[in-house]
């Protein structure tokens, strides 16, 4: 079994996504967490926090390697990173309505190929109609119990794996971290 561990505040989960399939010659199945729940747990935080000149190596390489996989110049959302709990909800709700990765993918260039700030209500909406999803059933699902145990348990079960970040693909009992590692993921298939 090969998982791909993402959240959609991440830009490298982004170039990630939008290769995975293509590059792993085996199903993939697509596992949103929360990077900010797994920071919690792991004591980390984000590359793109503090360190303003760490912060613009790292937008510098995404687009780098954004431009190296043939992909959009990336649009950054305007603040990023911001809190993503609500899009990372709709996530979870999109994988049991089987719309997943179609909202995933609409998400994720929204947010880096067309610079939307996907805290914003509306276009986390606008990503889900877009993937086939009712507005009022992904608005519903950003409060739903059930949906928000459903987000936490998955990242606690990343977690107990050795998750620590994403985008981080598992393949049998490795764990392989960095969208830089999907090349390596497809050859342990």
């Amino acid at each position: 079994m090969v998982t791909f561990y993402y959240d959609l505040g991440s830009p490298y989960a982004y170039l990630a996504a939008e290769r995975v399939d293509s590059v792993i010659p085996a199903p993939v199945r697509w596992q949103p967490v929360l990077l900010g729940g797994l920071f919690k747990l792991t004591g980390r935080s984000s590359w793109a926090l503090g360190d303003d000149a760490r912060r613009a190596a790292g937008i510098a390489e995404i687009e780098r390697r954004a431009r190296a996989h043939g992909l959009p110049a990336p649009r950054w959302p305007d603040p990023w990173p911001t809190n993503y709990l609500r899009a990372m909800r709709v996530a979870t709700f999109a994988f049991n309505a089987g719309r997943g990765r179609e909202f995933t993918l609409c998400a994720f260039r929204d947010a880096f190929a067309r610079g939307r700030d996907l805290s914003v209500t509306d276009n986390v909406l606008d990503a889900a109609a877009r993937a086939g999803l009712d507005r009022d059933e992904a608005e519903a699902a950003m409060g739903d119990p059930e949906v928000k145990q459903a987000l936490r348990d998955a990242t606690d079960a990343a977690h107990a794996r050795g998750v620590f970040g994403v985008p981080t693909i598992g393949v049998g009992g490795e764990l392989l971290w960095g969208e830089d590692r999907l090349e390596d993921a497809a050859r342990m298939v």
